[in-house]
């Protein structure tokens, strides 16, 4: 964040954004609780069909555009930040001998590739707790009773345009935020309060031309720099939607069985920020770090999960989001992509799986993996029954 011009040390956003760090925020920021471009192009967003079954979003459209309608009288957002674990070593997985990104062996089982911020505990729940403690210190802080909702991604409210306006850094050409300081693996959460508070200095766009993120997305998601296609996004489709995979999507797909970071793991910000290991002193970032299981998760464990398996192993974490279904679907998806042979017996079980999605991937799957054996032995297909 960047403190507005002229702001005193001695100040109630100074005394709020220190209360914020102290509590083992990253960033704080403010920024005032009205509409801005960034917010009213949601409406042009939605009307394209790029929120795909994101209804939640179309359903509280004005609160979204217009934080206020969130809270009658409310005056200022306060904008907090925490960023994600370092990025695990795959290397440190059970029983892994090879980077995700290199070709599989005969020895090395086929993985999963799994969200950065998604391994360890539910980043909601962390930051939600620091968000709701200094939720909880403003009418101290400010002197007087203070009304105020807080949300961390569960509420109407556009975290990432309140986190520019409030000078946390800019909105890439990958929609994502970027602090200038600690890169865009950054956890947002708003505070919509009735306090007056001064709005922080803006941070500039600092994308220049580069347009890497937009180049490695493996299903073009990004129909213009700046605006992103939702449904046709890696994210989207393995997290939020509950249906089927699109079939023209699956094979861009590739590893991934829980969300994408393509687009960020490219971007020159992400490469060197933060620039030093960040303090911990609170250990908010060890429970956010990805608990062994799901470094690169073997496709094999993910494919014998069932239910009580899967509620055991996602305890906690963002990963309970699709469902067993929905990641066991995931998980076939990057089974058929892989073509690994010794995967082809327990995807053919599921072709009778009693829900109509996951038999279908699996069919998908098989005739993958039997297409790959196939082409591996110079023979033909025979199309599985």
């Amino acid at each position: 964040m960047r403190p507005r011009a002229g702001a005193q040390e001695d100040s109630l956003e100074e005394r709020i954004r220190r209360v914020g760090l102290a509590l083992g925020l990253d960033a704080v920021g403010f920024a005032e609780a009205g509409p801005s471009p960034r917010t009213e192009f949601l409406r042009e967003w939605w009307s394209r069909g790029y929120g795909g079954e994101m209804a939640y979003i179309g359903q509280r459209l004005e609160e979204r555009v217009d934080p206020r309608r969130v809270l009658p009288g409310a005056r200022s957002l306060v904008v907090v930040g925490l960023a994600c674990a370092p990025e695990p070593d795959a290397r440190l997985a059970s029983g892994a001998s090879r980077d995700p990104g290199s070709p599989a062996s005969e020895a090395a089982p086929a993985r999963g590739r799994i969200a950065r911020y998604a391994g360890g505990d539910d980043y909601h729940d962390v930051l939600l707790d620091r968000a709701r403690a200094l939720e909880a210190a403003l009418s101290q802080l400010a002197g007087r009773a203070v009304r105020s909702k807080c949300y961390v991604d569960t509420g109407p409210v556009l975290e990432r345009a309140a986190g520019e306006r409030a000078g946390l850094g800019w909105i890439a050409k990958n929609s994502c935020l970027i602090h200038p300081e600690l890169g865009s693996h950054l956890m947002l959460g708003v505070i919509v309060c009735d306090l007056a508070l001064g709005e922080d200095a803006p941070v500039g766009d600092h994308c220049g031309t580069c347009r890497a993120c937009l180049d490695v997305c493996p299903t073009g998601a990004f129909p213009e720099p700046y605006v992103l296609d939702a449904t046709r996004c890696i994210s989207y489709t393995t997290i939020e939607t509950r249906g089927a995979i699109p079939e023209a999507l699956r094979e861009a797909q590739g590893d991934h069985v829980f969300g994408c970071d393509l687009c960020q793991t490219v971007c020159p910000w992400n490469k060197s920020r933060p620039r030093s290991p960040l303090p911990d002193p609170l250990g908010l970032r060890a429970r956010l770090a990805a608990r062994e299981e799901w470094i690169a998760p073997t496709l094999e464990w993910l494919l014998d999960l069932d239910d009580a398996g899967f509620l055991e192993a996602t305890r906690k974490t963002a990963l309970r989001r699709p469902g067993r279904v929905g990641l066991l679907r995931n998980a076939l998806v990057a089974a058929g992509n892989a073509g690994d042979p010794r995967l082809l017996e327990r995807v053919q079980r599921l072709m009778g799986d009693a829900d109509p999605v996951v038999a279908e991937h699996a069919r998908w799957a098989a005739a993958r993996i039997e297409r790959a054996a196939a082409r591996s032995r110079g023979g033909e297909l025979r199309e599985p029954s």
